[in-house]
């Protein structure tokens, strides 16, 4: 009788939008695409009959797009598909198929803007539809027929209700269904959720911009193409375009190894950033149809190493759309860089006999497409920028990463294997002697996928790829050395990439140089074929799009990667010692996986030549790791670092004291806290609180919450941002930071939290929220002129 009753319920809802479909065309005409561009601002006549500019895009409306709607509608997971990073995807609407689907069984249709279609109406070829006015081009028409418009005059005609909390109809779950209303189903979408204007569980913005926005939409959306200032480094560009498409063999591959690396990278050619706006200029790698001097012509392609028809060039394609901190990435390049790559790439005496294939059997391995490169020159090139190289399955096509990332801790550091030591056990010939059982899921695509036999089938090829390594280690180390510290890269004296740290807030995460948090769980020491792997695994490889098949087979993959990493890490302890910790990080775990670990970390020779001498070797090891590298590779961290050390200022006493919050207290905050610090000289400080989460292992896909320790959990307080999916934010003057942590250190309840929150938190329903938000990119944006970008809010709680 239900499933009659929502039936009926269907076909009533579309009948009425084919009734109002027919009221709009009778009204205001017939849809049809738009051209919205326009050569110079006209003018036109306010009601007060005062002359004035009709708002164009980017020099009046993009800052208020970009403060207050990008920061939910952008990457893949923006509501409906409708991204507002950039014009083009404003005008190519929303579209209600989730990118992020994790149970169809077929490959989705690409659906990247600017790439995977190139005007507004092939969009709608493929289910895309307007959120601006499409009908006759009328200020009543602009306004009653266009979807953005009526969203924010419904946020005007009802704001949020009064009160702390919203009511149960806002629903801000993960996995919530999406209510992508069209035009002529927007009277029934008003009726029936009146308090759902945009922007969506926020306050209505303020005043002066919905005026500028309402005059934009009401006039036309107009955008002059022609408006955002030219490129200010032309011929630097020129530079790098002639330098990535030199015509020997050797330059192109290399040139097809750097690409497939930095593909995702936001590029920028100076230091000279002055926070946000235009003066931030950065640039995509991409293969063009066109050479250098023409204009840029995107060659699209599911992955970074699928096959294309024809000639392509490397191009440097200006970045126009908004930066958003989940997926800005940046790179530098300058003279330096050319004069690295020259020395790792081209100077060494190697021949390449001929390009490697395109197949996409060869070229989703890199061990063997890249055979004929040195090992070392691969190696360094991902260690000089380890950060980035990491950082790319965090804040690459995964964007939201819960397939990839519930493989992981919630803590841990990264360390990597000399690079010069590590051409002993990984020279070129080995790994390609090795490469069928280096063999990574990209070369299926989205594919159909037993989980059990996939299992078994990684499993065993990582075992005999593991079983001839340690063939060739246990050669070396059981007979003439021991490892040390030595045999760890050291970042050359200067380079604090050496050494990472990796937080999860569950389906996002963050990596930050140095040794950060107290000491955690676990840790990785990561070597080139795991490294290698990571990226064509997780970035290179890994399809958004794909189907269940290929994110379950990724995430089973990376099962293999992660106890690689903590196997090559346990090396450097006591075998004793190494199977106690062992025992502990997988407690819990299933038989197979017991076997699999013990197969990887038995040996009948002590490997480590280190003399511990307190009864905790794993905090003496990174101890006597940061003296050996030294404060200018390894920075410190007085706040979390346990026992405390000398602070330089007065304020991070108290932080001290707020990171050595743990167990279940924990239970009751949320993943990432953002802190807005007014210290007394009247700055600000943005000060991140992460909760670390504690499993018994992460070894299964399933059943998470059922492996949770609370008792262990712990909590890192970072004095600058980490995350990007803020899920509260704190407003504390200095002189009531010792009030604020004891509050927040003496948390018990539900209700203590909320006490908490109505002293210093600001909750989403706050008032002044757009005000202080911009205060918080304010801060951020000054303080990190290259690394920051847009926050996002869709992670923010109703507490």
């Amino acid at each position: 009788m239900r499933r009659i009753t929502l039936v009926i319920i269907m076909i009533l809802i579309a009948g009425c939008a084919v009734i109002a479909k027919r009221h709009l065309d009778e009204v205001y005409g017939p849809q049809s695409v738009v051209d919205r561009s326009i050569e110079a601002p006209a003018l036109t006549a306010s009601s007060n009959s005062v002359q004035q500019k009709v708002p164009e895009y980017y020099r009046d409306i993009k800052p208020i797009v970009d403060s207050r709607c990008a920061v939910c509608h952008g990457c893949y997971d923006a509501p409906c598909q409708l991204k507002m990073t950039s014009f083009e995807g404003i005008d190519r609407g929303a579209n209600k198929e989730k990118v992020y689907n994790g149970t169809r069984w077929l490959a989705g249709n690409l659906t990247r803007v600017s790439i995977d279609a190139k005007s507004t109406q092939q969009w709608r070829e493929h289910d895309f539809y307007p959120v601006l006015n499409e009908r006759t081009q009328t200020p009543e028409a602009n306004t009653q027929a266009g979807v953005m418009h009526r969203m924010l005059k419904l946020k005007t005609a009802h704001p949020l209700p009064a009160g702390n909390l919203l009511p149960p109809s806002f629903d801000f779950s993960l996995d919530r269904k999406q209510e992508c209303s069209k035009i002529e189903e927007f009277d029934q979408f008003e009726k029936n959720n009146p308090l759902w204007g945009m922007p969506y569980g926020l306050p209505a913005i303020e005043n002066n911009q919905q005026a500028m926005l309402e005059a934009w939409l009401e006039h036309g959306a107009k955008v002059d193409y022609f408006y955002p200032v030219q490129t200010t480094n032309q011929i630097v560009v020129d530079d790098w375009e002639a330098f990535l498409n030199g015509s020997s063999l050797k330059q192109k591959l290399m040139s097809r190894y750097i690409f497939e690396h930095l593909f995702l990278a936001n590029i920028y050619f100076s230091d000279s950033f002055s926070g946000i706006g235009e003066q931030r200029q950065f640039f995509k790698l991409v293969r063009s149809s066109t050479p250098s001097g023409t204009a840029i012509k995107v060659i699209a392609s599911r992955r970074p190493f699928d096959a294309v028809s024809g000639e392509f060039f490397y191009r440097l394609q200006r970045l126009e759309t908004t930066v958003l901190a989940k997926r800005h990435m940046p790179y530098k390049f300058d003279q330096q860089r050319m004069d690295r790559w020259t020395e790792l790439f081209l100077t060494p005496s190697y021949e390449v006999s001929e390009l490697p294939s395109y197949d996409p059997i060869l070229a989703s391995n890199p061990f063997v497409t890249f055979k004929e490169i040195p090992v070392n020159a691969r190696y360094r090139f991902m260690l000089d920028e380890a950060q980035f190289t990491i950082m790319g399955y965090i804040k690459g096509p995964v964007c939201r990463g819960q397939v990839a990332l519930n493989v992981i801790n919630d803590h841990f550091w990264v360390v990597f294997t000399d690079p010069d030591s590590e051409i002993k056990y990984s020279t070129g010939e080995f790994l390609a002697r090795e490469a069928i059982d280096l063999r990574l899921p990209a070369e299926q695509g989205s594919t159909a996928l037993n989980p059990l036999s996939a299992w078994l089938k990684y499993s065993a090829m990582e075992k005999k790829f593991i079983d001839a390594r340690e063939k060739r280690f246990s050669d070396i180390i059981s007979v003439d050395e021991k490892l040390t510290l030595a045999h760890l890269w050291d970042g050359d004296g200067d380079n604090r990439n050496a050494a990472l740290t990796v937080f999860r807030h569950f389906d996002s995460s963050s990596v930050v140089k140095g040794l950060v948090g107290d000491t955690p769980k676990t840790a990785w020491v990561i070597s080139y074929p795991l490294l290698e792997r990571i990226h064509y695994l997780l970035v290179a490889g890994y399809d958004v799009y794909g189907n269940v098949g290929h994110q379950l087979l990724t995430r089973l993959y990376m099962d293999f990667l992660r106890m690689e990493g903590e196997a090559s890490f346990l090396k450097f302890f006591p075998n004793q010692y190494a199977k106690q910790q062992l025992d502990f990080w997988y407690r819990g775990s299933e038989a197979q996986v017991e076997e699999y670990l013990n197969a990887l970390n038995s040996r009948d020779f002590e490997a480590s030549g280190i003399n511990y001498k307190t009864d905790n070797p794993k905090k003496e090891f990174f101890q006597l790791l940061r003296e050996v590298m030294g404060e200018s590779v390894i920075a410190l961290d007085p706040i979390n670092t346990r026992p405390k050390i000398a602070v330089s200022a007065n304020y991070q006493e108290s932080l001290q004291r707020l990171s050595m919050v743990e167990g279940l207290i924990l239970d009751i905050v949320p993943e990432q806290s953002l802190l807005r610090l007014k210290l007394n000289n009247g700055s600000y400080r943005l000060v991140s609180l992460i909760k670390n989460r504690a499993h018994l292992n992460v070894s299964h896909l399933f059943g998470e919450q059922a492996r949770f320790v609370p008792e262990e959990q712990t909590m890192s307080v970072v004095d600058y941002v980490v995350g990007t999916y803020p899920n509260i934010f704190f407003n504390v003057d200095e002189n009531e930071l010792e009030n604020f942590v004891g509050q927040f250190s003496a948390i018990k309840s539900e209700q203590d939290y909320a006490v908490l929150l109505d002293r210093f938190g600001v909750r989403r329903t706050n008032k002044d929220f757009w005000r202080f938000s911009d205060s918080i990119h304010d801060t951020y944006m000054n303080s990190h002129p290259v690394e920051a970008g847009y926050l996002d809010f869709n992670r923010l709680e109703n507490r």
